[in-house]
């Protein structure tokens, strides 16, 4: 499946696009477009400016303009992407009617919170308010459902009956902990005052019992984990946990190269948000097939949809107002972070860089880089991209056997792409 490639500027020898392809588009078919020519390239490596493929190796092109990599306009998403995934749904089940995702999952989410409660019970009354404070229903459960329809579908796939295995459900309780923990958390480190439309547990009960509220969460996690009696399940889960504490400190960071700094922001991504949702899948496909390329089927899915879920909630800081977003809109831009949408928007206003090193620390920054940013098509572009790895989920998921879960999955894709909050 080819991924759409548009250019504009000149194009000339370099390694820009080498770099550009590699960050984004990693193995896969290319399409690359120069004076009218098209040309399908199967991507194996990447040496210098040479593309490597099934026995050849091909010189790539690159766009120079007068700013560095992103200066590209990243015009490999172009707006034709926006029907791709819907495309590709058409294309692999033309033949069937796509269930809902959250009906499909419902039966077997319908007693998830009461669950992790029990898992949560301590007789201690100000410990137990504390860890029950988001476990209330309200959230979108989003992990435990793609667990859910993931291990579903892995079962049928695997000639298994579909119903859960007593493990896999318990992966998609714990998959819940492990984020709702990690919110805690992050609250604390943001200074967040408010989340899910609520007050937050710092803000409420302070900093420091906040910490052990979400510490205390990830070990009765962690304790339900090992009672799965998996110790392949356990490792792959425990490098969430690790993914997260190193994903926040690349967030503390950022690089001063162009090139180096979408990379950064894609690997944090993936560390902070993808990597729960990748893991969580590929462990409960480990339960029920030995396959490890059934693994990575599981563990892509999960990869592409949590970076495009990300991607599209980094538009919503821009686009969404902080009643409907349920936390405060802009928030990033205040914490010092340049998401998506403000590097692309580098591309057409390049005061921003100097704003993005210094954190968008002095007086008007948060201002001006908000209005470069609507002004630009830095959010239209992210979109894109988020299209982009969608279009990956819907392709590794289609490796599986057709069911009603894996279509659902599918499904899911649009749905991450077309949320408002």
């Amino acid at each position: 499946m080819a991924l759409p490639w548009r250019h504009c500027g000149r194009w000339t020898s370099g390694r820009n696009a080498v770099s550009l392809l590699n960050t984004v588009c990693g193995s896969r078919t290319v399409t690359v477009r120069k004076k009218g020519a098209v040309a399908g390239l199967r991507v194996r490596n990447v040496a210098g400016n040479r593309v490597i493929l099934a026995g050849d190796a091909v010189k790539l092109p690159t766009i120079k303009k007068s700013s560095a990599l992103w200066r590209h306009n990243f015009r490999l998403l172009n707006p034709s992407v926006t029907q791709i995934t819907e495309h590709c749904c058409r294309r692999f089940h033309s033949d069937a009617k796509v269930k809902d995702p959250f009906s499909l999952a419902q039966k077997d989410l319908n007693n998830l919170y009461d669950d992790i409660k029990k898992e949560l019970f301590v007789s201690k009354t100000e410990l137990k308010s504390l860890c029950e404070y988001y476990f209330d229903g309200k959230g979108k459960a989003l992990r435990p459902m793609i667990v859910v329809l993931m291990a579903r579908a892995c079962n049928l796939h695997s000639n298994k009956d579909g119903d859960l295995l007593p493990g896999q459900r318990s992966i998609a309780m714990i998959s819940e902990m492990i984020h709702t923990a990690s919110l805690v958390h992050d609250d604390v480190i943001d200074g967040s005052d408010t989340r899910r439309g609520k007050t937050t547990i710092n803000e409420v009960w302070g900093e420091r019992k906040a910490i052990l509220a979400g510490d205390f969460i990830l070990s009765v996690a962690s304790m339900a984990l090992a009672r799965i009696g998996n110790t392949t399940v356990v490792s792959v889960l425990s490098q969430v946990i690790e993914d997260l504490v190193r994903g926040e400190f690349m967030q503390l960071g950022s690089k001063e190269n162009e090139n180096e700094r979408f990379k950064h922001y894609l690997e944090k991504t993936f560390k902070k948000t993808a990597s729960l949702i990748a893991n969580s899948c590929k462990a409960v496909s480990i339960l029920v097939n030995p396959d490890p390329e059934v693994h990575e089927i599981a563990f892509q899915y999960g990869r592409n949809v949590g970076i495009a879920f990300q991607l599209v909630d980094d538009v919503l800081d821009f686009t969404s107002n902080a009643n409907h977003l349920g936390k405060p809109s802009a928030a990033d831009l205040r914490l010092g972070l340049a998401t998506g949408p403000v590097l692309f928007a580098c591309q057409q206003f390049p005061e921003l860089h100097a704003m993005i090193m210094r954190r968008f620390g002095s007086r008007g920054d948060v201002e001006r880089a908000w209005r470069y940013v609507l002004e630009s098509n830095g959010i239209q572009q992210t979109k894109y991209l988020a299209q982009h790895y969608c279009q990956e989920a819907v392709r590794q998921i289609s490796k599986l056997s057709p069911s009603p879960e894996r279509q659902a999955l599918i499904r899911l894709t649009e749905l991450v792409l077309s949320r408002d909050k």
